[in-house]
């Protein structure tokens, strides 16, 4: 028996780091408490990535 309380968070992070290195074009999202821990971005490409984790919240409930 498969608990979907474990299995979305999973799922969750993964959209979440797929959109991050697509329009952000971050490595991950892991702190690693160094200076990679801060980045640049044009506003259009955090438009971009808030767009696309909206449409994957729609989209999730489909």
């Amino acid at each position: 028996m498969t608990n979907k309380t474990t299995k979305k968070p999973d799922k969750k992070a993964k959209t979440l780091l797929a959109i991050a290195q697509e329009w952000l074009n971050l490595e991950t999202l892991e702190t690693r408490k160094c200076g990679e821990d801060f980045q640049e971005q044009a506003i259009w490409c955090i438009k971009a990535a808030l767009e696309a984790a909206y449409e994957a919240g729609r989209n999730s409930d489909k």
